[in-house]
């Protein structure tokens, strides 16, 4: 038996789903329940992981309440016990790791989770971790699981897709894929979630999909996430034969845009609630109540039939103490915040706001200033549709579990064009895990794969070689060296000018990406003054580029060299024009994040 594995590495919840072919067909794809502690010396199997890790204190629990069947005289505990423990001692738990994960100003390998907060003491003895370790405990947790129900044959012998957000930048996909090489798993391919999610369609309706679109069909693929939403663009096209193929033509920018959000505004609803009837809730008190409006939330919009849920939240101080707070999240009020905070009616032709900024800010996560998913699309389409607004949509994620958001929605979508048609039978949930797990069967057995390779185009900056002007720095140009639509598994030479390497010193390399500019071909040049409307500058590479017998500071003419791997990662090589010689340039993000 042949076996390919999909894990959905999520900012919310964590699933794997695994496919099994004993000869040349694909069964398909199936969640593998996942062992894990419900409550402490409680293990029960869930369909996911929730992506909560608690970070035990000294003698807090009895000896071997968090022991799982194949580990013993554990500190920590992710999952369900984790989310639960955690609403009532927040001050130790780790949440929305993988936003952190992609957040380019953070240490994301130092440990700052979870992170300090006003008002809420470092509880003693609480060692932090860095969002890196975060994703490899739940990854280690999944391999784990899996290896204790399958000692014949564990995860870290199978070929594992890897899902990430499409908006991702190389940095965050190489340090994804670091994570996973800590958790045991070695043969990982990284995946672009809105893909995976329609490799999960697919695999429900099978051929059967030439009978739903048509040629020049565009499919909107809407992932609203725990942490961020994902836009992207599937068009139905030719593929030169006469057949039907599918295209992945736009992807969106990063919007640290989700749950989490949803989360905050209706805890702060609740809490004004609270304040009305005198109850004034601390920190602690405070994130402890965004955790259970996360619960809430997804009871509410997962039970159509259910008008409230009941959130509680510990007492503090002596008058409250042992006590308990209790408020309710009404339907009424669920759908009032998230339809006109986050989903309101908007045009086509609105964009989202700019917040003014003070000028200083605290250094937590950068949340997008417009909380408005619809204007967020809106932005999306009127830059990367070209007037051809989707015909059909396809919902990924939680918080469209229930009708009313889904139905907000395709009417804002209506009110821009013609009514687009819904791709149903996705499950909101696990279709990201599934998905992945089938475009690894589609890989390796030849099935219908979309085009579409990598989703930016990437550029290093190179400076002007010029004679100096006190006060004025070198001027600078980008170069092109991935072109947007690469195809993993690709390398290519970059043409165009040699280049001078400097070796034997501290150098900074500066890399910048781009969603936008799709035709620009390898080799490209833009000037300093054209990038700042195209060009997102990502974290730079600090790098000593060493080259035995050469002075520091010596010039190496090179020629650049760009690497899709198979992975999902980039590589830049740089290859001397003057022997043998090649130099690797690698994300070194600890060097900007200090």
């Amino acid at each position: 038996m042949r076996r390919i594995i999909g894990i959905d590495l999520g900012t919310t919840n964590t699933a794997l789903a695994a496919v099994t072919s004993e000869g040349e067909l694909w069964a398909p794809p199936e969640v593998f329940p996942l062992a894990q502690l419900v409550k402490p010396a409680d293990v029960q199997a869930r369909s996911s992981l929730p992506s909560f890790l608690y970070l035990s204190g000294p003698a807090e629990l009895p000896e071997g309440a968090l022991d799982l069947p194949w580990a013993e005289g554990l500190d920590f505990m992710v999952g369900e016990a984790a989310r639960s423990r955690g609403a009532e001692v927040p001050s130790r738990l780790v949440s929305s790791s993988k936003s952190w994960l992609c957040h380019g100003h953070a240490d994301r390998e130092g440990p700052i989770l979870p992170p300090a907060s006003p008002g809420l003491e470092t509880p003693e003895g609480l060692t932090r971790v860095s969002p890196v370790e975060a994703a490899r405990r739940y990854l280690e947790h999944l391999r784990e699981a899996w290896d204790a129900a399958h000692p014949e044959a564990p995860l870290g012998r199978h070929s594992v897709y890897l899902t990430v957000p499409a908006s991702f930048d190389a940095v965050a996909r190489e340090l994804t894929a670091q994570a996973a090489r800590q958790s045991g798993l070695q043969e990982v391919a990284l995946l672009e979630e809105p893909l995976a999610a329609f490799y999960a369609w697919l695999a429900q309706i099978g051929d059967g999909w030439r009978e739903v679109l048509s040629l020049g069909d565009r499919v909107l693929v809407c992932d609203v996430g725990g942490g961020t939403s994902d836009f992207s663009l599937i068009e139905v096209v030719d593929d030169g034969a006469g057949k039907l193929s599918l295209e992945r033509v736009a992807v969106g920018e990063h919007l640290l845009l989700g749950g989490d959000n949803m989360d905050l505004a209706l805890a702060h609803a609740l809490s004004q609630t609270l304040a009305a009837d005198g109850k004034k809730l601390d920190a602690a008190q405070q994130r402890g109540l965004v955790l259970g409006a996360r619960r809430a939330k997804e009871a509410l919009l997962t039970d159509p039939k259910l008008e409230a849920e009941t959130l509680t939240v510990l007492g503090r101080g002596s008058r409250l103490f042992g006590g308990k707070i209790t408020v309710d999240l009404t339907r009424s009020m669920l759908d009032t915040i998230l339809l006109e905070g986050f989903f309101p009616a908007c045009g086509l032709e609105d964009r989202p706001q700019e917040a003014r900024r003070t000028g200083f800010m605290e250094l937590g996560l950068p949340f997008v200033p417009d909380a408005a998913v619809t204007r967020h699309l809106a932005k999306f389409l009127g830059t990367h549709a070209d007037g051809r607004l989707p015909t059909h949509v396809l919902f990924n994620g939680g918080v469209f579990n229930g009708s009313v958001l889904r139905n907000r929605l395709l009417e804002v979508l209506s009110s821009w064009g013609t009514a687009p048609k819904v791709l149903e039978g996705a499950d909101n949930d696990l279709a990201v895990a599934r998905g992945a797990a089938w475009y690894g069967a589609v890989r390796e057995g030849g099935g219908l794969r979309i085009k579409g390779g990598t989703a930016r185009s990437y550029w290093v900056g190179m400076e002007i070689a010029m004679p100096s002007v006190p006060g004025l720095p070198p001027p600078m140009r980008a170069l092109c060296v991935v072109p947007f639509g690469m195809e993993e598994g690709s390398e290519a030479e970059v043409p165009g000018q040699t280049l001078g390497l400097v070796v034997g010193q501290p150098a900074e390399f500066k890399f910048l990406s781009s969603n936008t500019r799709k035709d620009d071909p390898i080799g490209s040049i833009l000037d300093e003054f054209t990038w700042p409307d195209h060009l997102e500058e990502t974290a730079p590479i600090h790098a000593t580029i060493e080259a035995e017998g050469l002075e520091p500071g010596t010039l190496v003419p090179v020629r650049l060299q760009a690497k899709l791997t198979e992975v999902g990662t980039l590589e830049l090589w740089c290859a001397s024009t003057e022997g043998e010689r090649k130099f690797r340039l690698e994300f070194n993000v600890r060097d900007r994040d200090r």
